[in-house]
């Protein structure tokens, strides 16, 4: 009955969880987090750009072939290979989502810092503010998926002007001295634009965003495929244009140790006044993501939990509709990651949340471009229309996950590899449950 009772929501509230699930943290620690590669580190956005756009083209058409299918990568999985590969790919996201909202809250505080210097510098207040933002914004989610599209929308809007006043603007400020030297890396420019484009693929994160709520959104295949192919060019402007400005205003150097590398540029831009509404746009950039995340990292389990796959408990929704229980128990988990993961500085901590996430992520990511291909030539009215086209971008969007897997390096494979089979016994354990309440219900088999 809940759920029936759910609003929807449409195209501008639904693009507004993709661009403000992109344009979050990544945008705003990635720069320094890359400076140690040197300017080679721009054909990493390159790169990233190019092939989220063939991920993006992938989604777009399993929305449209799949409306309504409720859990995004989840939902596609399972309809092209199975129960097990979709809960792989489902147990995965979810980790990815944990260590996403874990990121986020850590660069919100970054943000906050030039406002607050106290959080710069004592670890206690920094976990507390991230916490309290981690917790408001679940009992915001809980409130249902229109006070949360509100939220989004607003904060949308709100960031993308003074990102684009420092990413536009900052062009006619740049120095061509800053981009040498071109490799840092110490290693190859092949290895180097791999490892810096898995890097960058992190703040492509959320290109998927849309197809989660589905069940959420009027005229969900339209307006999913829509607000995707809309969300990812807003975000490609912003991004490659802030990449140059960040890395041919401030020197390489001084960009490594930078914790607000877009207030910093701003300073130099505007004076020293700039400092503060530029990371005023940061933290509310950073506030919009961990809205949109959390919705995400609720709705996942949800959705598994929907189809007998997950502990019962996560399909629990109040009177809203809103996946209370998923919300409180992905928020709990959050809220330790960030706690346990709080020993190292700020920007090393980033980017190992930043490769993990990566991982989690965009091995769902392979899994979807494969579930395209064979949704695609189970439609038989479709077999012939567009196939060839069809192949081609589920075959990019694979080669260029595979290759994002591979730049994430070995000791983040491994872990993450650690990671997803630790959920083989939930999977067990659920489709015992399962089989078992079946047999309850249709006695006799």
């Amino acid at each position: 009955m809940a759920e029936a009772s759910k609003s929807k929501i449409g195209l501008w509230p639904a693009t507004s969880f993709v661009v403000g699930n992109m344009i979050g943290a990544g945008i705003f620690l990635v720069p320094a987090a890359m400076a140690s590669f040197g300017s080679v580190s721009l054909l990493g956005w390159v790169f990233a750009s190019i092939g989220t756009f063939f991920i993006a083209r992938v989604f777009s058409g399993l929305s449209i072939l799949l409306p309504g299918s409720t859990g995004g990568p989840y939902a596609y999985t399972r309809h092209g290979f199975g129960n097990f590969a979709g809960f792989l790919v489902a147990w995965g996201y979810w980790l990815s989502n944990i260590c996403t909202i874990s990121a986020i809250a850590i660069s919100l505080v970054g943000a906050l810092s030039t406002f607050f210097p106290i959080l710069a510098g004592n670890a206690i207040a920094a976990v507390i503010t991230g916490l309290t933002f981690i917790w408001f914004l679940a009992w915001v989610n809980n409130l249902g998926i229109k006070a949360s599209g509100m939220v989004q929308v607003i904060s949308t809007v709100a960031k993308l002007v003074p990102l684009l006043l420092i990413s536009v603007g900052g062009l006619c400020f740049i120095k061509l001295q800053n981009f040498h030297p071109f490799n840092s890396s110490g290693g190859s420019v092949i290895n180097a634009i791999s490892s810096s484009a898995a890097i960058t693929m992190f703040s492509f994160l959320g290109i998927e965003c849309a197809t989660i709520p589905a069940d959420s959104i009027s005229n969900s295949g339209k307006t999913i495929s829509r607000a995707t192919m809309l969300g990812l060019f807003i975000t490609t402007l912003v991004y490659i244009a802030g990449a140059v400005s960040i890395m041919g205003i401030i020197p390489a150097k001084t960009l490594q140790h930078s914790v607000t590398p877009y207030a910093d540029a701003a300073v130099i831009m505007f004076g020293s006044s700039a400092r503060y509404w530029a990371s005023a746009g940061a933290a509310i950039a950073c506030f919009g993501a961990l809205n949109g995340w959390t919705l995400i990292q609720g709705q996942m389990p949800y959705a598994i939990a929907k189809d007998r796959l997950f502990p019962s408990v996560f399909s629990w929704v109040n009177k809203k509709g809103a996946p209370y229980m998923a919300l409180t128990i992905s928020s709990v988990f959050s809220s330790l990651f960030m706690l346990m993961n709080y020993t190292k500085g700020l920007v090393e901590q980033f980017k190992f949340l930043l490769l993990l996430t990566t991982l989690t992520t965009v091995v769902p990511y392979l899994f979807c471009a494969g579930a395209y291909m064979v949704i695609r030539l189970k439609k038989k009215e479709l077999k012939e229309k567009g196939l060839a086209m069809t192949i081609s971008v589920a075959l990019l969007a694979f080669i260029y996950s595979l290759w994002a897997v591979g730049g994430t390096g070995q000791e983040t494979v491994y872990w993450g590899f650690l990671l997803l089979m630790a959920g083989i016994p939930f999977y067990v354990w659920a489709s015992y449950k399962k089989q078992a309440d079946d047999a309850a219900i249709t006695p006799g088999k």
